[in-house]
């Protein structure tokens, strides 16, 4: 979430970064600026009164060491009480405008770097690199749906009698694939610097708001009532918490750390052809990478995530872009995003299948994840993550790509870890 110093030193800066989102409820900052001003006037009231209340408990005490009763000790232990039940009402007015403060601060997204581009919805966004220039195909493919059922390695309609739809039940070489694009994208994040965790696929409500999940997302994640546990929707979710309530030494920055997981995600309102096949689904594999990174250095590390991402598209020889996604279209915790789309021949449509963003403190203000810096002073770490990747569009891609007359050719890359060169 944002810092309330922030809001309060530069309230033109933090509504224009609002505007340029379309946030519409501008009127909320003065609202928070006014209840952080009277939380400062509360504090520095109770901070006075508990000064005079021990004031008075040393001079009483004294009193009691010397033993000179004096008639004034009645007085001291009156005005005493007094300044406790004052005391008392003011904390319970301090919490009650923190809670507020809280509330309302939680509903506010972060703020849009200043090369975010301008517009409101994904028209905006703007193409920063693209693979190869897309030829129209003469050749009528076929979409990925239908060529999993004609080489039964994906069965939706299964998947759909044990679950529901958007649970697909993948079978023989269309297993061993998804397996192999798993292990091929945690080698590639390990060669790159990651460490490999294997994290819960299950987190409490305090994990999901640390890293923005709740209270934004709450009607897209799956809820354990009795528990109080939410499905991840991604292993951000846990792999980011790992640090949660850390103060890190300056030796140790940065973190880099990747994971495989499921994901789950209701997808609440989705229909149409967007939800064909693998498009979209309630639950399916991602593998993620997360940075922990010095301020400074955060920038940089958004491109060298872009680079290694760039690698591993290339070397399964797909036709991919790259947009900056203007402000309207970030996500809710994201200051810049880069999102990653795949060309569907069999579909003719781009796919999105990674994101890669910068959040800077707003995580990590959440988390209260910190680092000492150079002078030995607390500092907010910039939290990062990305999609390292998520698999269904990319094995859609994959499928429908690479159909030929003898089947589905596997990329050369993935040969080592499927033990297979094509899908017949």
């Amino acid at each position: 979430m944002l810092l309330i110093d922030d809001i309060s030193n530069d309230k033109e800066k933090t509504i224009k970064g609002l505007r340029k989102r379309g946030f519409k409820n501008i009127g909320v900052i003065d609202e928070i600026i006014d209840l952080n001003n009277n939380r400062k006037k509360i504090q520095q009231e109770l901070d006075q009164i508990l000064f005079e209340s021990n004031t008075i408990s040393k001079e009483i005490a004294e009193i009691f060491k010397t033993g000179n009763q004096v008639k004034s000790i009645d007085k001291l232990k009156t005005k005493s009480t007094d300044l406790k039940a004052k005391s008392k009402a003011l904390s319970l007015d301090l919490d009650k405008t923190k809670s507020s403060i809280q509330s309302l601060i939680t509903t506010i997204p972060n703020l849009p770097d200043t090369n975010v581009p301008e517009g409101l919805n994904d028209e905006n966004n703007i193409e920063v690199y693209r693979s190869s220039k897309i030829e129209d195909s003469k050749q009528k493919l076929k979409n990925h749906w239908d060529l999993a059922k004609e080489y039964d390695i994906i069965d939706f309609e299964l998947g759909s009698k044990i679950t529901g739809s958007g649970f697909p039940v993948y079978k023989g070489k269309g297993a061993k694939l998804q397996r192999a694009l798993i292990n091929f994208f945690l080698d590639r994040n390990i060669s790159a610097g990651y460490t490999e965790f294997q994290v819960p696929h299950l987190v409490n409500s305090e994990s999901a708001f640390a890293t923005g999940q709740l209270p934004d997302k709450d009607g897209d994640m799956y809820h354990i009532n009795d528990d109080g546990f939410y499905l991840i929707p991604t292993a951000e979710v846990p792999l980011t918490n790992i640090y949660r309530d850390n103060i890190l030494s300056y030796e140790e920055v940065p973190i880099l750390i990747t994971g495989y997981t499921p994901c789950f995600r209701r997808e609440a309102g989705s229909y149409g052809s967007d939800v064909r096949g693998l498009n979209r689904l309630h639950q399916f594999d991602k593998v993620e990478i997360v940075r922990l990174e010095h301020p400074d250095n955060s920038d940089k590390a958004l491109n060298m995530m872009k680079e290694h991402i760039k690698g591993i598209l290339s070397e399964l020889e797909l036709d991919f872009r790259i947009l900056n996604l203007c402000a309207g279209d970030l996500g809710f915790t994201s200051s810049i995003t880069y999102d990653f789309e795949l060309f569907s021949k069999g579909q003719k449509k781009w796919l999105e299948i990674s994101s890669v963003s910068n959040f800077k403190t707003y995580q990590s203000n959440r988390l209260n994840l910190k680092f000492k810096n150079k002078d030995g002073k607390n500092e907010l770490l910039h939290t990062l993550n990305g999609s390292s990747l998520a698999l269904p569009r990319v094995m859609a891609v994959i499928i429908e790509n690479n159909q030929s007359i003898e089947g589905i050719q596997i990329p050369k890359s993935l040969i080592p870890y499927t033990g297979f060169d094509i899908i017949s």
